[in-house]
């Protein structure tokens, strides 16, 4: 059965910078290993501290973020860039919209 979560944390000013950085790894590391059946979305809100991430895959036993290095990096240190606990919140996919990359 599929899984979609949304998590959302705010890091301390110094952090987001940094947070970023190893949170666009991550993207890097999943484009170079497509790992499918996955979709990931992260958000950096105007406040400038606060990131949103959804994450939506086709296995509940199978999270293709529990099997990335770039991921158990971005987790390492999180407490002490985080000023918050991170907030899980399951959600439910009503609709959703891509448009086709034409080329």
């Amino acid at each position: 059965m599929p899984k979609s979560m949304m998590v959302r944390y705010r890091t301390t000013p110094e952090a987001a910078e940094e947070n970023q950085r190893l949170v666009e790894a991550v993207y890097r590391e999943l484009n170079a290993d497509d790992p499918g059946g996955f979709r990931y979305a992260t958000f950096r809100l105007a406040d400038g501290v606060t990131f949103v991430h959804l994450v939506a895959y086709d296995s509940e036993d199978d999270n293709p973020l529990q099997r990335s290095a770039a991921f158990k990096e971005f987790q390492q240190d999180f407490a002490s860039r985080a000023v918050e606990s991170p907030e899980f919140t399951d959600v439910t996919l009503v609709g959703e919209y891509s448009p086709s990359v034409a080329g």
